[in-house]
């Protein structure tokens, strides 16, 4: 089969596409055939070398991927068949025309959907659901910032946000980002390259500050998260886009307002947890992706890149102009 591989790591010029050999699904996994798959800002530092997959996982990128079930391993329960159209949360391997997923790690793609459009939901929904509902336990009328929010994680928290009948504000980099947060559902957006947001967030809660922060920058924004949120407040970190570094007296200000500070990632968390993970998802946000729902949610997809042009895509993340996801489509 074609896979998206580099044989040292670099900039997205050493990437390429390689004919590797194809998966064999192995006790309670699933075949998938591949029709699309999506970047992910953890398949850029994997490129880089600064983000090795987890033992076992396939060295091969992609965190998410849809296609068609096309074998079964020993041990599966019957979930699906052959056939079946399925989106796969992954630890690797997405970007290839095959990969294998623990039966429990597959969602069935919703009703009027697109591949290329499924492709954009695993990795960025559920991060955003993990973030809101198994870590910060967000709750009706509390106000949430999410910093990126014309990301595919920013863009799926926004909606998650709404459907949990809870605040959602924004910081983004452009008017046309901050636009796409609004038709989002972002109640205020604030562009964090012109004004200083802490001070936005204030302002349009009263002075009271937010009660969850969602943050994947980390080191460079830690004085005006704590400025803007909330006595008793959340703090969670899920990426470093800016450095882990912080220089000043961090415990003291989280001691004031006696805020509590949480990191979480995914990727390396045990099959059983991304299988409760997949469960909730599928049972409490799925339903709301089918044709004529209310309320109704949808993946931003900004791009669309054949597989061997994955250099091209890499690089127009990390020139970050995208708007949600951009997905790599695979020969058909």
């Amino acid at each position: 089969m074609l896979a998206a591989y580099f044989d040292c790591p670099g900039g997205p010029e050493n990437l390429y596409v390689k004919e590797v050999i194809k998966p064999h699904p192995g006790e309670g996994e699933v075949l998938v055939k591949v029709s699309a798959s999506a970047l992910n800002r953890a398949d850029l530092l994997q490129r880089r070398g600064k983000y090795p997959p987890p033992k076992g996982a396939s060295d091969i990128l992609g965190l998410e991927a849809a296609g068609s079930v096309v074998g079964l391993g020993p041990g599966c329960k019957g979930r699906w068949k052959i056939g079946d159209a399925v989106m796969a949360l992954l630890s690797g391997g997405g970007q290839a025309e095959y990969v294998t997923a623990p039966e429990g790690h597959l969602m069935p793609v919703p009703r009027g959907m697109t591949f290329i459009q499924a492709a954009a939901i695993p990795e960025a929904w559920l991060t955003a659901f993990q973030l809101l509902h198994f870590v910060g336990k967000v709750e009706e009328d509390k106000r949430v910032l999410i910093h990126a929010g014309a990301s595919g994680v920013g863009l799926a928290a926004v909606q998650l946000v709404r459907l949990a009948k809870a605040i959602p504000l924004v910081t983004a980099g452009t008017p046309e980002k901050l636009k796409a947060t609004a038709n989002a559902g972002a109640a205020a957006g604030f562009n964090y390259k012109n004004e200083d947001f802490s001070e936005k967030v204030l302002a349009f809660t009263k002075g009271s500050g937010v009660d969850l922060i969602l943050d994947c920058v980390g080191g460079s924004y830690w004085e005006k998260n704590l400025d803007c949120l909330s006595t008793d407040g959340q703090w969670i970190v899920y990426g470093l886009l800016s450095g882990g570094e912080v220089h000043g007296d961090l415990f003291a200000r989280l001691l004031s307002k006696r805020a509590s500070i949480h990191t979480s990632l995914l990727r390396s968390r045990d099959k059983e947890y991304k299988e409760r993970l997949v469960k909730a998802f599928t049972e409490e946000v799925l339903p709301h992706f089918s044709e004529g729902t209310s309320p109704h949610l949808q993946p931003f997809v900004d791009s669309v890149y054949p597989l061997h042009e994955i250099a091209e895509a890499h690089k127009l993340m990390e020139e970050n102009k995208n708007i949600g996801k951009i997905v790599i489509k695979m020969p058909a």
